[in-house]
């Protein structure tokens, strides 16, 4: 099974806050089966302590390793916004939930990491007119190690 799938990209999403955001990803986790809504709250728990925002507008939200429970399946999703969102005085047009079991999100998210350290396909990201595009661009992520 990928850890990406077409119908966890989205290209408009409606939050308008991080915290919005982040319970906006999350619940698209928990509509794929791969996450238990406790993993959401995990997810705030994770933010209150450490920001996930990435730099190159990019937010990774992810649950705490107490939540790992809560995984049912390693899985991202992803949301790009047209309006940056205030991520603790960072903009951010990208969040990416993550649900990693058995540490296999460490490994996903160095591969999110090579492609967000890229400007050109980040402006690539930006452009992208469907979830088709983005998905293909973001399609290593899928890849075995």
């Amino acid at each position: 099974m990928n850890v990406l799938e077409l119908d966890r990209i989205s290209l408009s999403g409606t939050a308008t806050s991080r915290d919005e955001a982040i319970r906006e990803v999350g619940e698209q986790l928990v509509a794929a089966g791969a996450v238990q809504p406790a993993y959401v709250d995990a997810m705030f728990d994770r933010e209150a302590t450490v920001s996930t925002y990435m730099g190159n507008l990019l937010a990774i939200p992810h649950g705490t390793n107490d939540a790992k429970d809560a995984i049912n399946a390693s899985a991202l999703a992803v949301i790009r916004y047209d309006r940056p969102l205030d991520w603790d005085g960072n903009e951010v047009r990208f969040v990416i939930g993550i649900a990693g079991r058995n540490n296999e999100h460490l490994g996903i998210l160095s591969k999110i990491a090579i492609v967000f350290s890229d400007d050109d396909e980040v402006e690539k990201l930006v452009a992208a007119r469907t979830p088709e595009e983005l998905y293909e661009l973001l399609g290593d992520v899928n890849a075995e190690d």
